[in-house]
């Protein structure tokens, strides 16, 4: 009896998962949405409470200096910080970076030298040392993802 409620139960989600999605729903690339070129790397971090502040003002030193010199030198476009007011306590902070296209994340010695000129070997020297003194004590990495956004055309 038990096993004929399971079959009628599977039958019954496999009718409604198939009346759900429409017969004709292949969608094709370039022809009904079109992958962009920039691309977006989100870091989500979560800071000890009552540690955003020193956070904030490490970064401001470090991760706003990197990205304003690559920025300068056109290995990005743009940055962002954001503050997570609500939602799980997981993640309370994200970091974007927006790349002009996936081969700017490739590695490449002479893209490296100019980063590195413009943001300076002190810089540098002074960002590793406030990483391994400040941030990893008051925040975790929870992920980092990188996005492509998919625009899609209408009929």
């Amino acid at each position: 009896m038990k096993h004929i409620f399971k079959v009628a139960g599977l039958a019954f989600a496999v009718a409604g998962m198939s009346l759900a999605v429409p017969a004709n729903a292949q969608l094709t690339v370039w022809e009904d949405y079109t992958p962009q070129e920039t691309v977006i790397e989100l870091t989500y971090v979560k800071v000890e409470p009552g540690q955003l502040d020193y956070y904030l003002e490490g970064l401001r030193s470090t991760w706003v200096r990197a990205n304003e010199a690559a920025k300068s030198v056109g290995q990005i476009t743009d940055y962002g910080i954001y503050v997570v007011p609500f939602g799980s306590s997981e993640v309370n902070l994200v970091l974007r970076v927006n790349y002009p296209n996936m081969a700017s994340l490739d590695p490449d010695k002479a893209e490296y030298d100019r980063f590195m000129e413009a943001l300076g070997e002190a810089n540098m020297d002074s960002s590793n040392q406030t990483v391994r003194e400040l941030y990893n004590n008051i925040r975790e990495l929870k992920g980092t993802y990188i996005l492509r956004e998919l625009e899609m055309k209408l009929d």
